[in-house]
């Protein structure tokens, strides 16, 4: 508990070599936390999905599946006749199990470039979606399912992003500074040029991502692609 202690009371994690980092917390940085504490708000948002993090990588064995590894969903039609759906509503109910009282339909939306910032867009269905160059800095997206979707160059800074689903979707030139990406899968998906600076990776997640063939190139910042996810 050492990890979540310490971002619960405002210490944060700075400057943590991966060779010394403690394997024990299942979570590991991509990349040296900044050394600037994160805020208190960034500390409550990463409080719980770290605490999770822990439980499934320490009192389970071997790791168990994540939401972002099931492998079959069902979903109703999309509702077509619905003329805002493709709209971005943050969800007042402010629970990291993307409860929602409706289903939040995203699929086939053409979002690119718009903003989600702040956002808790948990849950979400994004399926085959256009989010290129959208601003998702400090959102959550819990649990969200997006596959065969287009992420090229959004900017995910900040993000929770755990236990998501993308499956075959594109995250070319995207940036996960410091972003929490536990048990979150990115199978299929093209990560070329994208930033995972500073980003929170669990242990398996990290050792399946690195074997993605596509995780290679440079930020536009001029990272190394493969570097800053600590393959």
């Amino acid at each position: 508990f050492t990890a979540v202690k310490a971002l619960a009371t405002g210490g944060g994690i700075r400057n943590v070599p991966h060779s010394s980092f403690s394997p024990s917390t299942g979570v590991r940085p991509a990349a040296s936390w900044p050394h600037q504490a994160p805020p208190p708000a960034r500390l409550a948002k990463l409080a719980p999905v770290l605490g999770l993090a822990f439980f499934a990588h320490v009192c389970t064995a071997p790791p168990a599946l994540a939401d972002g590894d099931t492998e079959k969903f069902k979903f109703p039609p999309i509702d077509r006749n619905k003329k805002d759906r493709c709209t971005f509503v943050s969800s007042a109910m402010g629970q990291a199990n993307a409860a929602r009282d409706s289903l939040y339909d995203l699929r086939e939306c053409q979002m690119g470039g718009k903003s989600a910032g702040g956002f808790d867009l948990s849950g979400a269905l994004m399926a085959n979606g256009d989010f290129k160059g959208t601003d998702f800095k400090d959102a959550q997206l819990s649990k969200v399912y997006g596959p065969d979707a287009v992420f090229d160059g959004a900017d995910f800074t900040n993000a929770v992003v755990d236990r998501a689903f993308f499956k075959g979707s594109s995250f070319k030139g995207a940036k996960f500074i410091n972003t929490v990406l536990t048990g979150t899968t990115f199978e299929g998906a093209d990560v070329e040029n994208a930033d995972f600076t500073g980003s929170y990776i669990g242990q398996y997640d990290a050792r399946r991502l690195c074997k993605n063939p596509t995780l290679q190139g440079t930020s536009a910042a001029g990272v190394d692609t493969r570097e800053s996810a600590g393959c």
